[in-house]
């Protein structure tokens, strides 16, 4: 029996997330309406979400000898996470600085310690998934390639970054916005790309979904007043990954990741809403969105 249900491998910042009526002009000073400072990282937050409901996890990341790099480690420990994938290295820890106007963001990065962050594969044989947010494409390769000789089923949240051609068909599911696919694929004709399962979430809520046979599906969204859209992508992720680690179809496994980013665009920062299973189903509940929970 595998020893983790799930291993991340991705990023961890430390985000500091500033909304404002407005941004600032060339050399103009502004005062943010709110602040919002906590951990992040986008598979990191899908890993918090999946610890949260009880999945077995790890995380393959670097941190800095610094505070931040100390509240990681000890958030995760909180959580239940393993971070013996996590090496702590002489390098500051990533940053990321969001600064939000209803819902256009502008986002700047220091990856600092990230950039030293190595794939330990004997530890990644120890999981039944992987899970990829926008790592760079040497790393991409080398963790899809291994998983699939070896059984391991692969999500990949890919992001901005650049998508392996030479690996796309391997990765189990494959999942972006409809902006990023659009850029990579030149519309959202769901058979342009390899992957075996692809989720492609909608602007304003929703998602489309095309599981391995060729079936095509729309999950509608719900409304929200979206507070902050941070984190709402990799909540996304972690409702399809616990879906079909539970045996759902695509369909239901969207559902709940719809369901996840709805409860995280209605809080600032992308932690906030991370809440128990039976907290989510309660939600469920209340908005009459079917989900097969139970049956996993």
């Amino acid at each position: 029996m595998a020893r983790f249900d799930v291993v991340g491998v991705g990023n961890l910042n430390y985000d500091i997330i500033l909304l404002v009526e407005r941004f600032p002009e060339f050399h103009e000073k502004v005062n943010a309406e709110n602040a919002f400072f906590g951990l992040g990282g986008a598979a990191a937050n899908t890993i918090s979400w999946l610890a949260t409901f009880g999945l077995r996890t790890g995380y393959v990341g670097a941190v800095g000898r610094d505070e931040i790099g100390e509240a990681h480690i000890s958030y995760f420990k909180k959580l239940g996470v393993d971070t013996g994938g996590i090496r702590t290295v002489d390098a500051p820890s990533g940053v990321a600085v969001a600064i939000i106007h209803g819902e256009d963001k502008r986002i700047v990065k220091y990856p600092g310690a990230n950039l030293m962050k190595e794939i330990d594969f004997e530890y990644l044989s120890k999981t039944r998934h992987v899970h990829l947010s926008s790592n760079p494409p040497e790393t991409i390769v080398d963790v899809v390639n291994f998983a699939s000789g070896r059984g391991i089923t692969v999500s990949l949240d890919i992001g901005e970054a650049e998508l392996p051609r030479d690996v796309e068909a391997r990765v189990d599911y494959l999942m972006m916005n409809e902006d990023e696919y659009k850029r990579k694929f030149g519309s959202l004709d769901l058979s342009l790309s390899s992957a075996r399962n692809l989720v492609v979430t909608l602007n304003g809520g929703g998602a489309l979904v095309r599981d391995e046979k060729g079936n095509v599906s729309e999950v509608r969204g719900l409304s929200a007043e979206v507070v902050d859209s941070t984190g709402a992508g990799d909540a996304f992720d972690a409702g399809v990954i616990y879906g079909v680690l539970n045996g759902w179809t695509l369909e239901e496994a969207a559902r709940l990741g719809m369901l996840l980013a709805y409860l995280t665009v209605q809080k600032v920062g992308a932690r906030s809403a991370v809440v128990p299973l039976e907290r989510v189903m309660e939600v469920a509940r209340e908005t009459g969105l079917e989900l097969p929970i139970g049956s996993g």
